[in-house]
């Protein structure tokens, strides 16, 4: 089920009235079935895979909880390591590596077999499966005891407003509030639902409609050239992010509006100084995640230089990977990895190119230049997540320099309509990310006068209407 469709649409009122009419005690189980019910709107026999790990995961951390022998405990967390990442390769990745495999083996002139899993991507097993992991290894740790109901950590699992694309919770802060008494709030029910018709908007009037232009390019790259090719690669930056910010956003206000508070997952991304900074800001409970459970325990930063570089390039590998099983995501991640260990090597040195310049003496020129390459390096990173092959990025590079004497080739849509549309419908969601430095806009507006407060609700939902299909279009990352 999307959240952009009339399905959910009828689906969340009714869950949102049932669980304030229920007695607590109730609510739990109400929560579970609906989740369930709205995973299997995709495809219903994939809810056993949810539901055999969770038992698993559920067992396992009640032995490591049962015991205190170290070797047991660690027998334990390596049996949920195994059973989790098991199902994320046989699903995700079986194909991927068979297909590698037998490509090297081909340079060797070496015949082998390519294993083929003919089946569809579990949607969002790369999300729960992650959410599980921080449980299991939360538990081993001694951060948090073992859940001992098996319905209310099922309900972790699958919690619906972030199971399919997060954010990605921690036990340590979800499952206390399953547990918490809440009643209905209008406030807080109306603040959820601002945040709910903030994130339609990024989805429908920015993301669907960039899709419109950046989809015919990417999807034939030979046929166009720099002008195309740049506009094209610059609205999927903004794609990416409004889709899946617009998800976030939907998910953390039906959360909201229900009683639960989920973590932020963007942070105005593209306002980043640094790709440092940018990772502090996009995918927070991916990139958190990463660094609690993989760039600490490697050592972090408390090791030597080369080791420390190391593991940044490491985690961003495996973020690539996580990301899809595809090269061009791998390649994606390892640019980030690079992007974060020639920052780290430089930065003293650009410190000093810095003050011999005079930039320290215009702070805010040397903010815009550094948000302005840190967004040139994002969207060159973001040519190998979107491109359909290796070939196809490596083309987009070459060619951006070309056709720049005849800008005409920047019309990619039958009507220049679209463009403009999402061109002002970004110049307004960057206007509220700048206001947002003195506090979320959505707030303020709810403070305003009622005219202005009312007229941005409905312009807003007249822009979904008239914008949006009747079935809504698939989010980006549920393909991870």
């Amino acid at each position: 089920m999307l959240f952009n469709s009339r399905a959910f649409l009828v689906f969340f009122p009714i869950v949102a009235v049932l669980y304030f009419g229920l007695p607590q005690r109730h609510r739990g189980t109400l929560l579970l079935i609906a989740s369930y019910y709205f995973y299997m709107c995709w495809k219903p026999a994939y809810i056993v895979l949810i539901a055999v790990s969770t038992v698993v995961d559920y067992y396992c951390a009640l032995k490591m909880g049962a015991t205190t022998d170290k070797r047991l405990r660690k027998a334990y967390l390596v049996a949920s390591l195994v059973a989790n990442l098991g199902l994320l390769f046989v699903f995700k990745y079986l194909n991927f590596f068979g297909w590698t495999v037998k490509t090297l083996l081909g340079f060797s002139e070496v015949a082998a077999a390519r294993p083929v899993l003919d089946v569809l991507l579990p949607v969002g097993i790369s999300f729960y499966t992650f959410q599980k992991l921080s449980y299991t290894v939360d538990v081993y740790r001694g951060d948090r005891e073992p859940e001992r109901r098996l319905g209310t950590f099922a309900l972790y699992v699958s919690f619906f407003p972030q199971l399919v694309a997060g954010p990605i919770e921690r036990s340590t802060r979800l499952l206390p509030q399953f547990d918490r008494k809440v009643s209905f709030d209008p406030h807080r029910v109306t603040d959820g639902l601002r945040l709910m018709l903030w994130g339609m908007f990024k989805k429908v009037v920015i993301a669907d409609m960039a899709a419109r232009l950046v989809d015919p390019v990417y999807g034939d790259v030979a046929a166009y050239q720099g002008p195309a090719l740049t506009v094209a690669t610059v609205l999927f930056a903004f794609q990416i992010y409004c889709d899946f910010s617009g998800y976030s956003d939907i998910a953390i206000g039906a959360a909201k509006v229900l009683g639960f508070d989920l973590m932020e997952n963007f942070h105005r991304p593209y306002f980043s100084t640094s790709v440092r900074e940018f990772w502090r800001r996009w995918h927070i409970s991916l990139s958190t995640w990463f660094r609690d459970y993989l760039y600490i325990p490697l050592g972090g930063s408390r090791v030597s230089a080369w080791r420390h570089y190391f593991n940044l390039f490491t985690v961003f590998f495996l973020c690539g990977l996580w990301h899809g099983a595809s090269w061009n995501f791998v390649v994606w991640g390892m640019l980030h990895g690079m992007y974060m260990v020639v920052g780290g090597a430089t930065e003293s040195w650009r410190g000093r190119l810095g003050r011999a310049l005079g930039l320290d003496s215009i702070p805010g020129l040397h903010k815009v230049i550094r948000v302005a390459i840190t967004f040139a390096l994002t969207c060159f990173a973001w040519i190998f997540f979107r491109a359909r092959t290796l070939g196809d990025a490596w083309y987009v590079i070459r060619h951006i320099p070309t056709g720049w004497s005849d800008i005409s080739g920047i019309a990619i849509l039958p009507t220049p309509l679209a463009l403009v549309i999402v061109l002002a419908a970004i110049a307004i969601m960057e206007t509220a990310h700048f206001m947002q430095r003195s506090g979320p806009v959505r707030e303020r507006l709810a403070a305003g006068p009622v005219w202005v407060r009312w007229g941005a609700y409905y312009a807003a939902v007249i822009a979904i209407l008239l914008l949006g299909s009747a079935e809504g279009q698939e989010f980006i990352y549920f393909q991870f």
